[in-house]
């Protein structure tokens, strides 16, 4: 049986999401490579958002699949 691969962009956003709202500094980014790393800082970005809007434990990962990142043209 094959596996499906998911998407490095989307786990790269969802990442950066969950450290955004514990809010962490975004200086902890893992990745090097400037697509995944743009991903994760937009993840980030929400997710501070969403850490100053009170959006904080459960509340925020339910968020996090309802979220959607820009993929660039």
């Amino acid at each position: 049986m094959k596996r499906v691969k998911r998407d490095k962009s989307h786990r790269a956003f969802q990442r950066g999401y969950q450290v955004g709202l514990s809010g962490r500094s975004r200086e902890l980014c893992p990745f090097e490579e400037f697509k995944s790393r743009q991903h994760w800082l937009e993840g980030w970005q929400n997710g501070r958002a969403d850490h100053w809007s009170g959006f904080s434990g459960i509340a925020g990962l339910h968020k996090v699949n309802q979220l959607s990142y820009q993929q660039p043209c």
